[in-house]
């Protein structure tokens, strides 16, 4: 258990806050309209590749990778399971943002990812791609909505979700091995988190 004061983080590995957060009843919508050539297509079973660079082109700027570690096989069983969906946000034809809601867990759906590429960003999108998680999820026969978000996301991303109705319930602490020496990112991604090298 990790006592009050500061701990070091080893060389090589990134540190981020996380919090959960959860609601059990349908809120209000926001009622924003789709922006002018967006749209929201569901994709089943999604190409990997694909699925795999749309990930990196939504959040390689906030370290998302937790996607990109997994092998074809483990990457596979989660997107080609019914429970899961995943929704490719389009502006005129071209993916740039994500959806992606996991119902695995009887009565419970996770948002599991939800982001829009830099082309998305300010204009609203946001907004209404929330409205359309909160519609669709609710849907389903549950009683908890739940997401998770961390100190390496986007600094608007914690009011964004307690404004859609979501309330904080739990942080949480990680560390994990820098995605972008390992391979997993490029070293160009997330220029605001500094790379701490293993060997200094």
């Amino acid at each position: 258990m990790l006592t009050d004061g500061y701990h070091d983080v080893p060389a090589g590995k990134v540190a981020a806050v996380v919090t959960v957060l959860d609601m059990h009843a349908r809120p209000a919508l926001r009622g924003r309209p789709a922006p002018d050539g967006v749209s929201l297509r569901h994709v089943p079973g999604p190409d990997l590749g694909w699925y795999r660079q749309l990930f990196t082109h939504v959040g390689g700027d906030w370290l998302w990778f937790s996607r990109l570690t997994l092998s074809d096989a483990e990457l596979s069983a989660i997107l080609a399971d019914p429970q899961v969906q995943v929704h490719a946000v389009e502006k005129n034809g071209t993916a740039q943002g994500i959806l992606e809601l996991d119902f695995r867990a009887p009565g419970e759906c996770e948002l599991a990812y939800f982001g829009l590429g830099p082309a998305l960003v300010g204009t609203g999108t946001g907004a209404w791609l929330m409205d359309q998680a909160i519609t669709m999820a609710w849907a389903q026969p549950i009683s908890r909505f739940h997401v998770h978000t961390c100190t390496l996301d986007s600094p608007q991303a914690l009011t964004f979700y307690i404004r859609s109705g979501f309330t904080p319930i739990q942080r949480r602490i990680e560390i994990a091995d820098d995605p972008r020496l390992t391979g997993t990112l490029d070293r160009t991604h997330a220029p605001q988190v500094p790379i701490l090298d293993t060997d200094g």
